[in-house]
């Protein structure tokens, strides 16, 4: 199946207490979330008996708005499977999106990797988007001591702040701040008991080849990581003299853009991502980029390992046609980044296509990497 004809699935996380069942509570009882499909570990941490009013299987239960609701049994390829045969044949009702809640210490990661690459799943699944919540109240600390609740905002498509009107306006303001350093490019929202429609929370990914220019402007948000950069290389001139908290999971993070004026080759491209993914992929929390890959527009994303299938789009969002990459990586400074570009050739030459990897182009790659922090 093509792209779009794939069935989005959207992964629900955030850390423990950040009021993931009070979202998913209001969520499914919202109209446009009749056709939903809900993916949870256990129903009785997630607390939906009010909703309940039918069982079509033992693992798998009807909502009264007409959601489905099942466990995970086994793993969730198993449990996305089960689901995708039931709907084939007739077992359920239809559903035309699903939701995947983790626990309050998971990793999105692994889950991202399961839809996007299992055989049996990425025919018919495909991954939209990934929504964090941070709690307003105790945010600040988790961020600190947990470097799991970092990385989970960190590769976030969307962050929701929630029990904001238990918290002070400043310290909203001051986390609403450090969740922009952390992740420019997600959208981030302030969410008082649940209460978000969810058409802001869905269709973050880009997969349509006919995007509009504003549909892809809003992907890459290329502006709000030049902002983050400038902001974060002010913040650190001024108070580079004091000593780092060890604490401050996120003072690990950076995130920036990467420009590159001339048309790239497909294979140089794809070797460079390949590479820099399989030697530093665990620092490379989330890379997007709207690359001029030999005069075409050429949309690619990557989560640490996993490089999901570029999109070539019909037309360029803009009169800019500079390739450009944003980067959120742990450990790893611009400049390590621009040393590995720069020591492959990426240009686009007819004359002599990129097929063959340039050795001493290799070499200069593997010293850049190994630079990396």
């Amino acid at each position: 199946m093509s792209a779009p004809d794939r069935t989005p699935v959207s992964i629900i996380t955030g850390f423990l207490g950040s009021g993931k069942t009070t979202l998913l509570n209001r969520l499914l009882q919202h109209p446009g979330m009749a056709n939903a499909a809900v993916i949870i570990n256990e129903f009785g941490e997630i607390g939906l008996d009010h909703l309940l009013i039918a069982t079509p299987s033992e693992n798998t239960v009807l909502l009264s708005n007409g959601c489905l609701c099942c466990t995970v049994r086994g793993d969730l390829v198993d449990t996305l499977s089960d689901l995708y045969r039931k709907r084939r044949d007739g077992a359920i009702p239809a559903f035309d999106k699903v939701l995947v809640e983790t626990t309050g210490l998971a990793d999105p990661v692994p889950i991202i990797q399961t839809v996007v690459t299992d055989p049996e799943l990425a025919p018919w699944f495909r991954l939209d988007s990934v929504v964090t919540l941070v709690d307003s109240v105790n945010g600040a600390l988790q961020l600190d001591q947990h470097p799991e609740s970092v990385k989970q905002a960190a590769i976030a498509d969307r962050i929701l702040m929630t029990k904001t009107d238990l918290t002070q306006p400043a310290a909203i303001e001051t986390l609403r701040q450090r969740m922009a350093r952390i992740n420019p490019g997600a959208h981030i929202f302030t969410v008082v008991r649940g209460a978000i429609a969810p058409h802001e929370l869905f269709g973050a990914e880009l997969h349509d080849a006919h995007a509009a220019g504003e549909e892809v402007t809003r992907w890459l948000r290329e502006e709000a990581f030049t902002h983050a950069e400038r902001r974060h290389g002010h913040q650190h001139r001024r108070h580079d003299h004091h000593a780092p908290d060890v604490n401050r999971h996120d003072e690990h993070i950076r995130a920036f853009c990467i420009y590159h004026e001339e048309p790239v080759s497909t294979a140089g491209l794809m070797m460079w991502l390949g590479m820099l993914a399989a030697l530093r992929g665990a620092n490379l929390l989330r890379v997007k980029g709207l690359l001029n890959v030999e005069g075409r527009p050429v949309a690619v994303h990557a989560v640490q390992t996993l490089i999901h299938e570029p999109v070539t789009l019909e037309n360029w969002p803009d009169g800019d046609r500079r390739s450009r990459l944003v980067f959120i990586t742990r450990d790893m400074e611009r400049t390590a980044v621009e040393k590995t570009l720069a020591a492959f050739r990426l240009q686009a030459d007819a004359r002599q296509p990129a097929r063959t990897i340039d050795p001493e182009a290799y070499a200069q790659f593997l010293a850049a990497a190994k630079n990396f922090r």
